[in-house]
């Protein structure tokens, strides 16, 4: 089991960092004093593996002295697991700057005191564990994908997985909100006018290859692909673990469904995971 505690500066990025964790497959639990953590850490080992990557977040919050954080740390590690200590810090503009964007309350602030007299107080405050972290890092210029993808490549995890959702559906009804790209086929031969190809589907094999074979379609296919392998490692990188790729025509039935369902192929075939889904195939 993978033990991981996430402290830091007040504005630093814990809540986001734990998001992140949280769809990297860590169980998160927020706030909890430090000599819950053994107790816990202790029941997610009984549990016999549901809980294999474990996060916890501590902060002034915990109202009790940093030092019990440092034991609960060795405490763990006496017990025979790996557990990591993670600072999250940034320079104090930074730390400003996104109070004053939330219009939240530094927890250091119930005195009357300034936001910069308040994170100078943290960092004293927070110092030792700082100096005992196994992990620090300044969150001062990250954006939400860039800590994302930081955090999971420190952590073993790489950028994450990237699930990707194929989805062919009709303009007439239309466009599908998910969507993050949209690829509009309504240029290629329509099987629709086509008497015997009227009644079936882009699943349909007749239906398929009257699209698929079109000139056009070979050449819109050569343009295609390279553009869809240069994409997806890009937003895997991002830290990106949801991508929906839409394929329209006009009603969802012939042209979108036989274009979605090769394009799901050649994605699932570039490593990975995919879902294939048609909208408007049955209107």
């Amino acid at each position: 089991m993978e033990i991981l505690i996430i402290s830091g500066l007040s504005g630093a990025g814990k809540s986001r960092a734990a998001i992140c964790l949280e769809d990297g497959g860590y169980y998160i639990v927020d706030n909890l004093p430090a000599e819950m953590m053994v107790k816990f850490a202790e029941f997610c080992e009984a549990a016999g593996g549901r809980y294999d990557r474990l996060a916890f977040v501590y902060d002034v919050r915990a109202g009790e002295p940093f030092q019990r954080l440092t034991e609960a740390v060795d405490e763990i590690r006496a017990k025979g697991l790996r557990c990591r200590l993670l600072f999250l810090e940034a320079d104090t503009k930074t730390i400003i700057n996104r109070y004053k964007e939330t219009r939240r309350s530094h927890p250091l602030c119930g005195d009357g005191c300034s936001i910069e007299d308040a994170v100078a107080r943290e960092r004293v405050m927070l110092e030792p564990v700082r100096s005992r972290a196994d992990l620090v890092l300044d969150t001062s210029t990250f954006s939400t994908a860039k800590l994302r993808s930081t955090l999971l490549t420190m952590l073993g995890g790489g950028a994450g997985a990237l699930h990707v959702t194929v989805l062919s559906f009709g303009f007439k009804n239309g466009l599908p909100p998910e969507a993050d790209l949209v690829w509009d086929v309504r240029f290629l031969p329509n099987p629709y006018y086509v008497p015997e190809l009227k009644s079936k589907t882009g699943l349909d094999e007749p239906v398929r290859d009257y699209v698929m074979n079109a000139g056009v379609t070979e050449e819109f296919w050569a343009k295609l692909t390279p553009v869809v392998d240069f994409l997806l490692p890009q937003y895997r990188q991002e830290g990106r673990t949801e991508l929906v790729v839409a394929v329209g025509c006009t009603g969802g039935r012939h042209r979108s469904v036989a274009v979605a369902h090769r394009l799901a192929a050649h994605i699932e075939a570039l490593g990975y995971t995919v879902t294939e889904s048609h909208r408007d195939m049955g209107r």
